[in-house]
C-alpha cells in the first residue's frame, strides 16, 4: 500500500508490527505485483493488483480487468495485460474468471465498481449489490470477484505467496497490499521489461496495517488507520498471525476506512467453466491443479541441504516458534507436498467424512447438516478443517488420523490404476504412509490403537496348505496351512499361521481353517467397504479336486449363527501352490496372451478317449492364446491328475474341471453338454477377470436348482502379476502392507 494519504509515515504501533513480521512482510510483497496494460502499451495507468500464488500464475480480481462501467479494459493485441513486479513488466493473459456464471444461467457482464484508477465500493448491505458505481446485476446464483492470470512465459522465476488452507474468521495482526504502481526504467521493451528500480526513486510502502477484521456473508471485512490507497484491488489480505494470504482484497469505501476482501478459500469454487474462450487452462479440475503447484513450489523451495534463500516458510516458522504446536508449519509444509502428489478425491464428500472421523463427528458436513460457503473440495482442504482449537496434542492426533486415511483411500484406489500411473500412485501413497507412521511414533499407545496403522483394503484371503511328510501309521501326508490377506501385485500379510513340526491330515487341516475362516472373511468384507474378497486356496498336487467353493463357514460372529456354502456369495478359486514369486516365463506369457486375446475359448482335455503324455504336453503346449483348458475327468489321479499337471507346466493360468469327474472310462453325452457349457461360458466375458464372478454367479444358480453342470465346477485362476507369497515365512518376500 502506498505510504498513507497525507504523507504521514506509519505509527508507532504498526512500526513495532512491521519488525516482529519483517520477513514476513517483505516475503509477501515481492510475490505481490502491479496489474496494468500490456508490456509496450501507453499510457499504462494502475488497474489493480495481485499476488503470485503458483509458478506463472496471478490471483487477482475479476473486476480489476473491468472498466468502471463494466466492460472488459482494453488488452494487447492477444488479449495481453501486464504484470509488473520487481523493477519489470511481463505479458499475462486472463485465463480463468470467477465471476463467469455457471452453465445454464444467464449471462452477465463482469461487474465491476472501480473508476479508472481505484478500487471499487463494497456491496451495499441493503441491497446485496454494489455500491456507488456497480456495473450491471449479476446473474442469479453465486458470483466470485476472483481471476486467474498466467504469465506467457513459463521461464519467469518469482515468488510465491502462502495461500491458507483453512478459513479466516477473526483477524488482529493483518497487513493488505497493493502492486507497484509506477513505470520500472526501461518499461515497453518486450514481453519483459525493466531493470533494477531506480535508487534514487522516492521510497513506496508496499503495504498497510489492518487494525481489524472478521468475516461475515459477505467476505472478510477490515477497518484501516488510513484510507485505503486506489489500486489494491487484486492485492492479498495477510493474516500475520498464521503467516498466510487470507484474502484478496476487492474494494474499499471512499469516505471512510472500511473494506472488503474475498476470502481464498472461494477458489475452491474454481471449476472448467470458468475458463474463458481460447485459454490452455489447467485441466479438468482446475484448483485441484492450481494447489498442487503452489504447494509442491514451496516444498521445493525448501532445498534440503542447500544454501537455500530465507523462505515463506522460515518466516512462518519464526513467527510461530515457541507456541507449543505439535503439528507446526514444518509438518504442515511436508503434508501438503505430500498430498499434492495425490489425484483428487473422487467425491468431495468423502473429504468431508475423513475429516468427520478424524475429528471424532457423527456429521460429516458439520453441525450446519450442509454444505456451505467452505465446502471441502481436495485433501488440502480437509487438512485447513482440523485446526479446531484444541490442545497441541489433540490436535496433532485429528492430523495423524486424518492423513491415515487418505492414505489408506489412496492406497485402495492405487490397485485399480494400470501401468505407470498406477505405479506412481502406489508411490505416493507410500510416502504418506511412511510420513504418517513417523508422526504416529510420539502417540501414546491408547491412540496409536485407536487411529491404527494404514492398512490397505484386502481384494482377497488365500488359505494354504503345505504338505510335509507323510506319516509312518497309514502313510497319509501331512500338512501346516495358513491364513494371508491380499492386497494386488504380490502383496501378501499373513494373519494366521498353524505351523507344527508333525503337522496334520489334511481333513483336519480343512477344519481347523474351516473355524477361523468364517470370521477372517467377515472382517475382510468389512475393510472391503462390504464387498465380498475373493477367497483363494493354495493346495498341491493330488489336492487339485478340493471343492473349496463348496465348503460352509459361519453366517456371522454369533456363537449359534447359520452356516452356509461360500461358493454362491463370493468368488472362490484354486492356486497352484508350487508357482510363487518366482514367476516362471511360459506363465507369465501364457496370462499375457490370454488378457490380450480377443477371445476366450475351451480346450477340451484330454482330447480323445485315450490320451498319452507325449499328446496331453503337444495339446497344451500348442494351444492358442484364448485357449482355457476344461476337463470332465477326475483330477484326483490317473489322466486328469496328468492332464493338470501338463496344463500348469505349459503355463496355463486358467482352467476349469469338475471336482467329482467321472475316472478312466470313456466320455459320453454328459462330458459333451458340460464342454458346450463351458465354451458358452467362455464365450461371455470380455476379459480374462470377468471369470471369477462369472463362475460366482453359476454355482449361485446351482444352489437354487439351475445350471447343475456348475454344481462341481472347479476355477484354477493362477494371475502371475499377483503371485502367492514365498512358502515359509523366512524365506524373501515383499514387504506387508
Amino acid at each position: 500500500m502506498a505510504a498513507p494519504e497525507g504523507g504521514h509515515g506509519p505509527g508507532r504501533g504498526e512500526r513495532a508490527d512491521r519488525e516482529k513480521y519483517a520477513h514476513l512482510l517483505g516475503h509477501a510483497g515481492r510475490a505481490t505485483v502491479a496489474v496494468r496494460p500490456a508490456p509496450g502499451v501507453t499510457p499504462a495507468p494502475l488497474w489493480g493488483s495481485g499476488v503470485f500464488v503458483a509458478p506463472g500464475w496471478v490471483l487477482t480480481c475479476a473486476h480489476v480487468l473491468t472498466s468502471g462501467d463494466g466492460r472488459r479494459r482494453a488488452t494487447g493485441p492477444d488479449g495481453e495485460v501486464g504484470v509488473a513486479f520487481d523493477g519489470r513488466v511481463a505479458a499475462a493473459r486472463l485465463e480463468y474468471d470467477l465471476s463467469r456464471p455457471a452453465p445454464l444461467r444467464a449471462a452477465a457482464p463482469p461487474c465491476g465498481t472501480a473508476g479508472e484508477d481505484g478500487p471499487e465500493a463494497p456491496e451495499d448491505p441493503d441491497t446485496g449489490r454494489e455500491a456507488a458505481g456497480s456495473g450491471p446485476a449479476p446473474a442469479p446464483g453465486p458470483r466470485v470477484d476472483l481471476a486467474l492470470l498466467r504469465l506467457l512465459d513459463p521461464g519467469i522465476q518469482h515468488p510465491c505467496a502462502w495461500l491458507s488452507d483453512q478459513p479466516a474468521a477473526l483477524l488482529e495482526d493483518a497487513f493488505i497490499f497493493r502492486g507497484h504502481d509506477q513505470d520500472p526504467p526501461g518499461a515497453g521493451r518486450g514481453p519483459v521489461s525493466g531493470a533494477a528500480p531506480d535508487p534514487g526513486a522516492a521510497p513506496v510502502d508496499p503495504f498497510i496495517a489492518v487494525r481489524f477484521g472478521a468475516r461475515d456473508a459477505r467476505g472478510l471485512q477490515f477497518g484501516t488507520d488510513v484510507r485505503v490507497t486506489p489500486g489494491a484491488s487484486g492485492g492479498p489480505l495477510l493474516d500475520c498471525d498464521r503467516g498466510e494470504v487470507v484474502g484478496i482484497v476487492k474494494g474499499s469505501h471512499r469516505e471512510d476506512r472500511l473494506g472488503l476482501a474475498v476470502p481464498v478459500t472461494e477458489l475452491r469454487g474454481l471449476a472448467p467453466h470458468h475458463l474463458v474462450p481460447g485459454a490452455a487452462g489447467l485441466g479438468d479440475d482446475p484448483y485441484h491443479a492450481l494447489m498442487g503447484l503452489h504447494d509442491r513450489w514451496h516444498w521445493a523451495g525448501q532445498d534440503l541441504g542447500g544454501p537455500g534463500e530465507p523462505t515463506w516458510f522460515d518466516a512462518q516458522h519464526a513467527i510461530m516458534s515457541g507456541r507449543g504446536r505439535l503439528w507446526g508449519v514444518q509438518e504442515r509444509l511436508q503434508a501438503l507436498d505430500l498430498l499434492a502428489s495425490l489425484p483428487a478425491p473422487r467425491d468431495p464428500l468423502v473429504v468431508a467424512a475423513a475429516v468427520a472421523e478424524a475429528l471424532g463427528r457423527a456429521d460429516p458436513l458439520g453441525r450446519t447438516g450442509r454444505a456451505g460457503p467452505w465446502t471441502l473440495r481436495t485433501w488440502r482442504d480437509g487438512h485447513g478443517a482440523l485446526y479446531q482449537g484444541s490442545d497441541p496434542y489433540t490436535e496433532l492426533c485429528a492430523f495423524v488420523h486424518y492423513l491415515r486415511i487418505v492414505a489408506q483411500r489412496t492406497a485402495d484406489e492405487a490397485r485399480e490404476v494400470p501401468g505407470d500411473e498406477g505405479v506412481a500412485l502406489r508411490t505416493a501413497a507410500e510416502r504418506l504412509e511412511l510420513f504418517v507412521t513417523a508422526k504416529a511414533v510420539v502417540l501414546l499407545p491408547r491412540d496409536r490403537e485407536r487411529i491404527g496403522p494404514v492398512r490397505r483394503r484386502p481384494d482377497a484371503l488365500l488359505v494354504e496348505f503345505e504338505p510335509l511328510f507323510y506319516d509312518d501309521a497309514g502313510g497319509r501326508q501331512l500338512f501346516n496351512w495358513s491364513v494371508s490377506e491380499g492386497y494386488g501385485q504380490g502383496r501378501w500379510q499373513r494373519v494366521e499361521i498353524q505351523e507344527t513340526r508333525d503337522g496334520m491330515p489334511f481333513e483336519q487341516a480343512c477344519d481347523q481353517v474351516l473355524r477361523r475362516l468364517g470370521p477372517r472373511l467377515l472382517r475382510a468384507d468389512d475393510a472391503a467397504g462390504g464387498a465380498k474378497v475373493r477367497l483363494e486356496v493354495a493346495v498341491p498336487e493330488e489336492r487339485w479336486h478340493t471343492p473349496a467353493d463348496r465348503w460352509r463357514v459361519p453366517a456371522s460372529t454369533r456363537r449359534a449363527a447359520r452356516l452356509r456354502p461360500l461358493g454362491p456369495a463370493r468368488a472362490v478359486v484354486l492356486r497352484d501352490q508350487g508357482r510363487r514369486q518366482e514367476v516362471d516365463p511360459a506363465w507369465l506369457r501364457r496370462w499375457q496372451g490370454l488378457t490380450a486375446a480377443g477371445r476366450m475359448t475351451a480346450l477340451r482335455v484330454p482330447a480323445g478317449p485315450r490320451a498319452s503324455v507325449s499328446g496331453l504336453s503337444r495339446l497344451l503346449e500348442e494351444a492358442d492364446e484364448g485357449a482355457v483348458p476344461a476337463l470332465c475327468r477326475s483330477v484326483a489321479d490317473g489322466t486328469g491328475l496328468e492332464a493338470v499337471g501338463w496344463t500348469l507346466d505349459t503355463g496355463h493360468p486358467v482352467a476349469l474341471w469338475l471336482a467329482e469327474g467321472h475316472g478312466e472310462r470313456d466320455c459320453d453325452r454328459v462330458c459333451d453338454a458340460f464342454h458346450r457349457e463351458v465354451s458358452q461360458l467362455l464365450g461371455a466375458p470380455k476379459s480374462v477377470a470377468e471369470i471369477p464372478e462369472l463362475v460366482r454367479e453359476l454355482r449361485a444358480k446351482a444352489a437354487e436348482g439351475g445350471a447343475s453342470w456348475a454344481r462341481d465346477l472347479v476355477l484354477l485362476y493362477d494371475d502371475p502379476d499377483n503371485p502367492i507369497p514365498q512358502l515359509f515365512p523366512g524365506a524373501t518376500q515383499l514387504s506387508p502392507p
